[in-house]
C-alpha cells in the first residue's frame, strides 16, 4: 500500500514538473533577448537557486557530470529552437524522447517496456502527428526550418538526459547525486551560452521578471519535483507523464504571446491529454 502511495505521489510530482515546464515557451519568447541570452540568464538563475536549495548536499560524480552535459545540450537546443520556430513545434519535437527511450531504456537501464506502455505511446504518437509540419515564418518564429532541426536534436538530448538521471536516481535515495546533475547542466549551459550572450540588453523590467520566473520556477522548482519523482518511476513512465508539457506549452504561448497553435495542434493536444489521463488512472489502480 505504501509503495502504491509513493508511486502515485511521484506521478503527481512529475505532472507538476510538466506544468511548470510548459510555461517555458511563452517565457522564452521575450522579444529583447536572443536565444543565447535567455539560455545564459535562465540557467544561471536556476543554478544559483538550486545551489541554495541543496546547500552542502551536492556530490559531484562522473555520472552526474555526464548527465549535466547532455542536460545542458537539451537546455540550449530547446531555447534556441523555441526562439526560431513556434513553441508548439519546438516542444513537439523535443517530446519525441519517449520514442528513443523505447530503445534506450531496455538497453541501458534494463527496464522492460510493458505492453500498455506501447499502447499508450501509440495513442500519443497519433496525437502528436497533428503537431507536425513546418509553419510559416512569423514575428515569434523567424526561422522555422532551422528551429525544427534544433528541436529534433533536443528530443534526443532530452531522452539521454532522462536515461542518465534515472540511472543515477535508482541508487540515490536522497536525490543529491541526481540534483547535482541538474545543477551541473545549468552551470554548463550558462557558461557555454555566455560568450554569445554578452553584453545583455537594456530590456524592460517585465522581461527581466520573466527570465527570473523561468530560472526560479520553470527550471529550479520543476526539477525539485522531477528529481523526487524520478527515483520512484521508470524513465519511460516519467517521459510519458511529462508529455503534458507539449499540450500546455502552445496554449500558454497563444494566451500570452498571441502565437496561434492552429486547430490541428489543439486536436492533437486533446488526444494527448486523454491518453495521459487514462494512463495515470490505469497505473494508479
Amino acid at each position: 500500500m505504501m509503495a502504491n502511495t509513493e508511486r502515485n505521489t511521484a506521478r503527481l510530482q512529475a505532472l507538476i514538473a510538466a506544468l511548470l515546464f510548459s510555461t517555458g515557451g511563452a517565457g522564452i519568447k521575450v522579444a529583447s533577448f536572443t536565444g543565447a541570452q535567455v539560455s545564459m540568464v535562465r540557467s544561471g538563475i536556476a543554478a544559483v537557486v538550486l545551489l541554495l536549495w541543496m546547500r552542502h548536499r551536492l556530490h559531484a560524480t562522473p555520472r552526474g557530470l555526464c548527465a549535466g552535459g547532455v542536460y545542458a545540450a537539451t537546455l540550449i537546443l530547446f531555447v534556441v529552437a523555441t526562439k526560431l520556430t513556434t513553441a508548439a513545434n519546438a516542444i513537439f519535437l523535443q517530446s519525441t524522447a519517449p520514442l528513443y527511450l523505447l530503445v534506450l531504456a531496455p538497453l541501458v537501464l534494463h527496464e522492460p517496456v510493458r505492453r500498455h506502455d506501447i499502447v499508450y505511446l501509440t495513442a500519443v504518437a497519433a496525437g502528436m502527428v497533428f503537431f507536425a509540419g513546418t509553419p510559416s515564418s512569423a514575428a515569434t518564429a523567424p526561422d522555422p526550418a532551422t528551429g525544427n532541426l534544433l528541436g529534433a536534436a533536443a528530443g534526443l538530448a532530452w531522452a539521454l538526459t532522462l536515461v542518465w538521471l534515472r540511472k543515477i536516481g535508482r541508487d540515490d535515495r536522497q536525490g543529491e547525486m541526481t540534483m547535482t546533475g541538474v545543477v551541473a547542466g545549468n552551470v554548463i549551459a550558462c557558461a557555454v551560452a555566455a560568450p554569445f550572450a554578452l553584453p545583455l540588453p537594456a530590456a524592460p523590467v517585465g522581461e527581466w521578471i520573466t527570465l527570473l520566473y523561468l530560472g526560479v520556477f520553470q527550471i529550479a522548482l520543476a526539477y525539485v519535483c522531477l528529481t523526487a519523482a524520478i527515483r520512484r518511476l521508470p524513465a519511460l513512465e516519467i517521459s510519458l507523464l511529462l508529455l503534458l508539457e507539449p499540450v500546455l506549452n502552445p496554449v500558454w504561448t497563444w494566451l500570452i504571446r498571441g502565437e496561434q497553435p492552429g486547430t490541428w495542434t489543439i486536436v492533437g493536444g486533446v488526444a494527448i491529454i486523454v491518453a495521459t489521463a487514462a494512463k495515470v488512472v490505469y497505473d494508479a489502480r
